[in-house]
């Protein structure tokens, strides 16, 4: 701020006059924006009387899931701490109190204040929800926060999740994905036919009209489908999360890119009457904390995923391919194909996906000279 010289001298004179002021009433002179001193904490000790409140949070994943179920533990973490433990939060993997895809009916009816997964899981009760999770050949992460955070994604979402008694928060994202691990080879489309994979959401759909068969099961489901033939193959997430998961023991093939799944959103959800049970500064406590994993899981996934694909190509021998371009092409119309049909059949989706795809379209000019002219030009 700029004070000219009347504005200092004026300033100073009023500062002196109430210095003096206040010596003459015999209490302390305190510079302008100092607090009144309190009592020392040995004369009045704080005693907190607070209420506390006790929360479940049920997530689709298994208890002991790397990356993806540390992000509610850290939550959990965050929350009791930045609370001095008003708030505690028991996080639940898939399978110990419900199932891993009930979660989302368990917080909407109340059994749990809380839960962590993706929205495209939910598909077959709100087909909207999963413009919210992954869109195939759409958005990656980075677009997908603006348009959350601030291009009116975030109150689309609130919409349509508020009829099942639920507010939804973003809670992590994966990183632009791989393609999947595939135990017969993609030389063209017609390898599709008849494969039997494990994919979720719109990509699914996709591999269904390209004459294959999408198959929708819970994480700590996939090695053992896998290697028992119950799939020929699944997408998952990317290197780091891959190698960890062992995928590189039961499947051949390890392909690119991940045209389905191009920055995956995760989320929480909280049942909307606990969350208004919570006094302000506890909600905003959740938040934050939330909005702290969802920076915390892409930057993890970001950083290690060029060091375990290296150790997978050199380590444990992957074959690393790009899927043929006759097949991206051809999945590309699919997808649109898939996306057609479904706004066409649910008003919601519709609304939901034009102003997904609105955005997409008004920030392309930027990203032409933006994010894609740096990598085109290996800048």
């Amino acid at each position: 701020m700029f004070m000219n010289d009347h504005s200092r001298r004026s300033f100073l004179k009023r500062s002196l006059q109430a210095g003096a002021a206040s010596l003459a009433l015999g209490t302390p002179f305190l510079a302008a924006g100092c607090a009144t001193p309190s009592s020392s904490p040995s004369d009045a000790p704080a005693v907190h009387t607070r209420k506390k409140f006790q929360w479940k949070l049920l997530t689709t994943w298994p208890p002991s899931f790397p990356v993806i179920q540390d992000g509610p533990k850290l939550l959990a973490k965050w929350v009791n701490e930045m609370s001095n433990g008003q708030l505690d939060i028991q996080v639940y993997g898939g399978g110990e109190l419900v199932p891993s895809l009930e979660a989302f009916d368990a917080v909407s009816q109340g059994t749990a204040e809380m839960g962590h997964g993706a929205s495209y899981y939910w598909a077959g009760k709100v087909p909207a929800a999963q413009f919210f999770s992954a869109v195939p050949f759409g958005m990656n992460p980075q677009q997908m926060n603006s348009w959350l955070q601030s291009g009116g994604g975030m109150e689309l979402w609130e919409k349509v999740y508020a009829p099942f008694n639920l507010i939804p928060l973003q809670g992590g994202n994966t990183a632009i994905q791989m393609g999947g691990w595939f135990n017969k080879q993609i030389n063209s489309a017609a390898d599709l036919k008849g494969l039997k994979m494990r994919i979720p959401g719109l990509g699914g759909k996709v591999i269904s009209k390209a004459g294959g068969s999408a198959i929708l099961s819970a994480g700590g489901e996939i090695y053992t489908n896998l290697e028992r033939g119950v799939i020929d193959a699944t997408e998952w997430i990317g290197p780091y999360h891959d190698y960890m998961m062992g995928f590189y023991k039961v499947a051949r093939y390890y392909y690119y890119p991940g045209w389905h799944e191009p920055g995956t959103n995760l989320e929480f959800f909280i049942n909307t009457n606990a969350f208004q049970q919570l006094p302000s500064d506890l909600q905003l406590i959740v938040r934050t904390a939330a909005a702290k994993v969802n920076h915390w899981m892409l930057s993890e996934f970001e950083s290690k995923n060029n060091i375990y694909l290296q150790k997978l190509v050199t380590e444990e021998k992957v074959d690393l391919r790009p899927f043929p371009s006759e097949v991206i092409e051809q999945l590309r119309r699919y997808s649109s194909e898939v996306i057609d049909e479904l706004v066409l059949n649910d008003s919601q989706s519709r609304d939901v996906y034009q102003a997904y795809n609105s955005f997409r379209s008004s920030i392309a000019p930027w990203n032409e000279i933006s994010e894609k002219i740096y990598y085109t030009e290996n800048l």
